[in-house]
């Protein structure tokens, strides 16, 4: 019998949201468990996205065309993260695999490439038993709400504002 999915959301401005869902994914990949991370915005391939040249049970999509440092979202990122939550809410809905990460979903909505009223739509038509984790800054109230897990990650101190960049195999 399997046993009852919840949903995790971790938000907040602090550093370790998208490290904290690989890591609940390898633990649940470690107990044999299946893992489907779509990341939205994000294009770039991370050093976490080589985890499927370890686990065969893992699958990792990169459903965006980048991040909005620098530009704002266009019709093609809108196209993009639609797309990405349909496949996904497909997936859930169906419950091929354990586990359902949402990488940088909470972006996709502020940005509002995406409505809260779809990511709670598919929330609620995913199978019981699917465990559903969601990250990014700016999670709205109503999916705060909805999450039975919510973890606001806060940044007290961060070396970024000391000039250091993203460091290989740390950051990145």
């Amino acid at each position: 019998m399997k046993q009852q999915g919840y949903i995790h959301l971790y938000t907040g401005n602090g550093k370790g949201k998208t490290t904290a869902a690989f890591g609940l994914a390898v633990r649940a990949l470690c107990a044999g468990k299946s893992v489907c991370i779509g990341q939205f915005v994000k294009s770039m391939k991370y050093n976490e996205t080589r985890l499927t040249e370890y686990f065969p049970r893992l699958r990792i999509e990169q459903l965006g065309s980048g991040c909005f440092l620098d530009r704002q979202p266009d019709p093609h990122d809108v196209e993009l993260a639609r797309e990405g939550l349909r496949r996904y809410a497909r997936l859930m809905a169906e419950g091929e695999w354990d586990v359902v990460i949402l990488d940088e979903l909470c972006i996709a909505l502020h940005f509002g490439l995406v409505g809260v009223e779809e990511v709670l739509e598919a929330l609620r038509h995913r199978k019981p038993e699917v465990e559903v984790v969601i990250t990014g800054r700016y999670a709205p109230a109503e999916l705060i709400a909805a999450a039975d897990l919510v973890t606001d990650m806060q940044e007290v101190r961060h070396y970024y504002t000391r000039g250091v960049l993203s460091r290989d195999g740390i950051d990145r």
